[in-house]
């Protein structure tokens, strides 16, 4: 009984901490904990418009060789801009070992407007407006109201009026490798936003 009493502690205790380290990075675990997607497994397909209302679907780009899909929050992150930027400084560098980048956003246009101006883009950008690829990929969650206040404060971003949306989500920043069979071969998930793949490891599994 003693044994079975200390387990359940153990077990409690560790939820807690559980819950706390993502609730730390806006992540409501009372809502849903996104786990992401795994190295093998086939990557959904979707379709959605870039930035110039062109129309891109994941299966017609594979046709071209490898996408670098990368899930990023709004343009009011300056993690995101700075990370996105990397890569557009080194998109020929990526063309040139035979991959395309896409990113997913659940910003409006508006946003991703935005982001453009502040990275100067030239990869597509797609606004994920009902947030379906990101559910799709595993990566979004509903924001804690405190984390939300947070933004408000320090960012000036509200975000779910940012994402034309009624409650706030976003997804963890991921970078995704997608064969031209459609398998994953590498995947860099972390809820801690500061952590993202170098274009260095993009470029290594390329």
């Amino acid at each position: 009984m003693k044994l079975l009493y200390l387990t359940f502690v153990f077990v409690f205790i560790n939820l807690m901490v559980f819950a706390q380290n993502y609730s730390k990075y806006g992540i409501d675990t009372d809502y849903n904990i996104p786990k992401g997607l795994e190295i093998g497994e086939m990557a959904p397909v979707f379709e959605g418009l870039n930035q110039n209302g062109i129309r891109i679907s994941l299966s017609e780009e594979l046709k071209k060789g490898k996408v670098v899909l990368i899930f990023y929050r709004g343009y009011w992150c300056p993690y995101c801009s700075r990370y996105l930027k990397q890569y557009q400084d080194s998109l020929q560098m990526v063309i040139k070992e035979g991959a395309q980048i896409i990113a997913i956003t659940p910003e409006h246009n508006e946003g991703v407007n935005k982001t453009i101006q502040i990275i100067k883009s030239d990869f597509d950008i797609i606004s994920d407006v009902n947030n379906s690829i990101q559910k799709q990929y595993n990566v979004l969650f509903k924001v804690t109201d405190k984390y939300n206040m947070k933004i408000k404060r320090f960012l000036s971003a509200d975000i779910a009026i940012v994402n034309g949306d009624e409650e706030a989500f976003l997804p963890v920043p991921a970078t995704i490798i997608i064969g031209q069979n459609g398998i994953i071969e590498y995947i860099q998930f972390d809820p801690n936003y500061k952590k993202r793949a170098s274009v260095r490891d993009i470029l290594e599994n390329l």
